[in-house]
This record gives structure tokens, C-alpha cells and sequence, in this order.
């Protein structure tokens, strides 16, 4: 294997006591020397420290919940833009399907706990129950030391089983797990699933959906609504955040 770039330019920038020059000084030799093995030596320092330096979380007060998709056998892949975050369990502010005419049709679309109903896009859980939908899911890092925003967040993660790592996605929605697969993270008993019109097939609503259904068996999809376009989605546990 050829060694990288920057390792040949190092090999080059010997000792300053190895030049046999006479009454110039360290700092003549050192104006001697072409800048680029000046600059080799603190681009290998920086690329070290950066390397060695592990990311810090720090640990939320209460579970917060990722609304993940992508293949369950991956550790990586694309599409995290369009993953979601509740800060809250949705559960407990949720509505019941057979309530759903008086809580949330007569109030119009604002359930008790305080959240709005999207009729073009609506979320149930694995009880049946109609949940406020999740938050984008944040993307970037604002870095206080360097007062940059980075491209970049990282969580850590996990399915409440035998796999806990740390999960980094990329502003332009590109995801990686440290360890394990999306399958390994998710926790199988939370199901989760978005519904939206499906293109000229009427309306959508949870007046369509059969209760019978539910609750989901752990791990199996959410079931069919009337017409509905049905999208599952996997649930994270994040139990920290880095920063």
C-alpha cells in the first residue's frame, strides 16, 4: 500500500541539527527549508489531534424519539432528511381513533394536548392512536469552541436491546451508524407510520381506519387506512446528544 500524501512530505523534514551549516542559526536553516515541509509538520499535528479527539455527549433528561427510514439491514445510507424528531414521548398526547370526531374534528384539528392535526399528513402509533407528527430531524451542529455550525450531528442511539452507538447524519440527509444496523437500533414494540391522500383516491382520514387492527404485534408493519398512502417509519431511542 503507498503511504498517503502528507507521510511522504514528512519523511522529508529532517532534524535541524542534521544540517552541517555553520554560523546561519536554526532560524536561517529554518528560511532555507522549502514551505512546505514548514507546513507539512503542523498539518500532521492538526490531522493527530483531530483524529484522537472523541465526540462528548451529553445525556438527555427524557428519551427523545427518531422517526427513521431506510433498509433495516443497513449501518449506513441516504435519506435523513426526511427522518423526524419528537423531543417528547407523542404517545401520551395522542388521540384515539374512535375520538377523533369529537377531539379532533369539532375542535378543529387542535387535540387537548395542544398540537395541530395535519389532514394531508397524519401519524398513528402502534396502540391506534393518532400522534402530533415529529419535528425535522436536526442535521447540523452549532460547535461553541469554533463558532462554526458544523455539516454534521451526531446521536447516540439505540432499540433499548443489546445495541447502543452513535448515530451521525450529514446535512445533505447521508446517515452512519458507528455499530450495528437501523435494525439493531430500532425498538421493535414502538411502531410508527405516516398517511397521506394517495394521488386521486379520495380522502384520507382515521375515520377510515379498522381499530380491530390494533394494537400492532411488535416489529410487524402498521396496518392499511381506507385509500391511504402508508409510509412505516422505525423508531430510535436517542438517549444523548453530542455537545
Amino acid at each position: 500500500m503507498l503511504p498517503s500524501p502528507l507521510l511522504v512530505l514528512c519523511t522529508f523534514a529532517v532534524p535541524l541539527a542534521a544540517f552541517p551549516l555553520k554560523g546561519i542559526g536554526r532560524r536561517g536553516v529554518l528560511a532555507l527549508l522549502p514551505p512546505i515541509l514548514v507546513a507539512c509538520r503542523s498539518s500532521a499535528a492538526l490531522a493527530t489531534t483531530d483524529v484522537e479527539k472523541k465526540p462528548t455527549f451529553r445525556r438527555v433528561p427524557l428519551t427523545q424519539y427518531i422517526a427513521a427510514l431506510g433498509d433495516p439491514d443497513s449501518s449506513s445510507g441516504t435519506g435523513a432528511d426526511r427522518w423526524g424528531l419528537w423531543v417528547d414521548d407523542p404517545g401520551p398526547r395522542g388521540v384515539r381513533l374512535g375520538a377523533y370526531e369529537n377531539s379532533l374534528v369539532k375542535t378543529g384539528g387542535r387535540a387537548q394536548a395542544g398540537w395541530e392535526f395535519d389532514a394531508s399528513a397524519w401519524w398513528l402509533e402502534e396502540h391506534g392512536l393518532i400522534m402530533p407528527g415529529p419535528d425535522p430531524l436536526p442535521r447540523k451542529r452549532y460547535d461553541r469552541d469554533s463558532g462554526v455550525t458544523l455539516p454534521y450531528r451526531r446521536y447516540l442511539v439505540t432499540g433499548g436491546r443489546d445495541v447502543t452507538t452513535v448515530l451521525t447524519v450529514q446535512a445533505d440527509g447521508r446517515w452512519q451508524l458507528d455499530k450495528g444496523t437501523l435494525y439493531d437500533v430500532t425498538h421493535l414494540p414502538c411502531r410508527s407510520a405516516r398517511y397521506t391522500p394517495a394521488a386521486d383516491a379520495g380522502s384520507c382520514t382515521p375515520a377510515q381506519a379498522d381499530r380491530a387492527q390494533f394494537p400492532v404485534k411488535p416489529g410487524t408493519p402498521m396496518p392499511p387506512v381506507g385509500t391511504c398512502f402508508k409510509q412505516d417509519y422505525a423508531v430510535l431511542f436517542v438517549v444523548g446528544i453530542e455537545g
